[in-house]
């Protein structure tokens, strides 16, 4: 039996990107769906001009409507769910989604996100590809509805919407619709990270270090703590994928706010909870920097912390398959700055053949 996909987006002044999507998308679907939430560019004319089918929807501060709305609109037995800033990649990505045709719609399909951001790439899962009748729910970061079982699709997505110049476009409006949802559920803990994660995006650090405090508090509230571990963190199939971006992100937020000593309590407490994410030594390496440049005194013992802390980024190594890692953290990044206090603490030779191994360190 053959199954029919359709690429689904919903989109408002897309008229830079949407053209990029759709050509990128065109070859491995059977259609391909745009809902215009309102556009005062050439979005709609680009999108038809690409092949699209362009359809039109009332803007109601709710993503999970739109969204749905796209979905009936589509009406296809898969639907691949893109943003217009989003363009797929990777040389499998194409025979992946044309699989999909002889694909039975009994599961969800999960794609590798790759965002691209002012200084690097960060990758993440998320649930892209959805049979026909999976609806959405959720006013802002919305999530599909279903029990179905997942599974990861070797299809492959660039996005570009957290780079400087696109950012502003859209500056405040996630924040004011996280902030509806919490209002109506206080004690989501993904809704208080997003919040967080969009502050810190637009460096509104104190912001988010309330927010991300607050997602800390609602999910170690799952249950008692323990002597190991913060409550429900110390369960791994309890604690949330994005659980290493949140750390990662609050721990350079509390550096951001000269807050040295309430990051290093922090940090204390996710040693073992992340002992396998580099990205979680990065910025623990980080903190204590900046920690040591303000506090000159303090030197002698935190330079032996933070080389400690690069040091273990490049034993765990690169860790494409945690949510949100940044590619370089666990490799050549962490070599960089580990060559750089190498260098200042007079061990030339070492930093020297720290490079040697790590080519793309400059």
């Amino acid at each position: 039996m053959r199954w029919r996909s359709c690429l689904v987006v919903i989109a408002r002044n897309e008229a830079a990107t949407i053209t990029r999507l759709l050509a990128s998308v065109r070859p491995f679907v059977d259609d391909m769906l745009v809902m215009d939430t309102g556009s005062n560019d050439d979005t709609v004319r680009l999108a038809e001009a690409a092949g699209a089918r362009v359809a039109h929807f009332t803007w109601i501060d709710d993503f999970a409507a739109a969204r749905n709305a796209a979905l009936d609109a589509a009406g296809a037995d898969w639907h691949v769910v893109l943003d217009a800033d989003e363009w797929l990649i990777g040389e499998g990505s194409g025979a992946a989604l044309n699989a999909l045709r002889l694909t039975a719609p009994e599961f969800i399909g999960t794609i590798d996100l790759h965002d691209q951001f002012d200084g690097g790439t960060a990758q993440s899962r998320l649930s892209r590809v959805l049979p026909g009748a999976v609806r959405y729910t959720g006013r802002i970061h919305e999530q599909p509805v279903h029990s179905l079982p997942i599974r990861a699709l070797p299809i492959q997505v660039a996005h570009d919407g957290y780079l400087p110049e696109r950012l502003h476009v859209k500056q405040g409006r996630n924040a004011q619709l996280l902030v509806a949802e919490i209002q109506g559920d206080p004690a989501n803990s993904y809704l208080w990270y997003q919040l967080g994660k969009d502050h810190s995006v637009y460096d509104r650090f104190a912001d988010a270090e309330v927010a991300f405090a607050n997602a800390v508090e609602c999910l170690t509230a799952l249950t008692p703590p323990t002597d190991a571990a913060e409550g429900a963190l110390n369960d791994e199939s309890q604690r949330p994928p994005w659980w290493f971006d949140l750390v990662a992100r609050r721990l350079f937020g509390l550096k951001s706010l000269k807050r040295h000593a309430d990051g290093m309590v922090f940090a204390e407490t996710q040693l073992h909870l992340c002992a396998e994410s580099p990205d979680f030594f990065f910025a623990l390496g980080d903190l204590l920097l900046d920690w040591a440049a303000e506090t000159p005194e303090q030197s002698e013992v935190l330079i032996p912390m933070i080389e400690d802390a690069w040091r273990r980024c490049l034993e765990i190594g690169e860790q494409p398959g945690q949510s949100g890692a940044v590619a370089g953290r666990g490799s050549h990044l962490a070599a960089h700055n580990l060559a750089l206090v190498l260098e200042a603490t007079g061990r030339a030779e070492e930093a020297q053949a720290l490079r040697a191994r790590h080519r793309s360190v400059k």
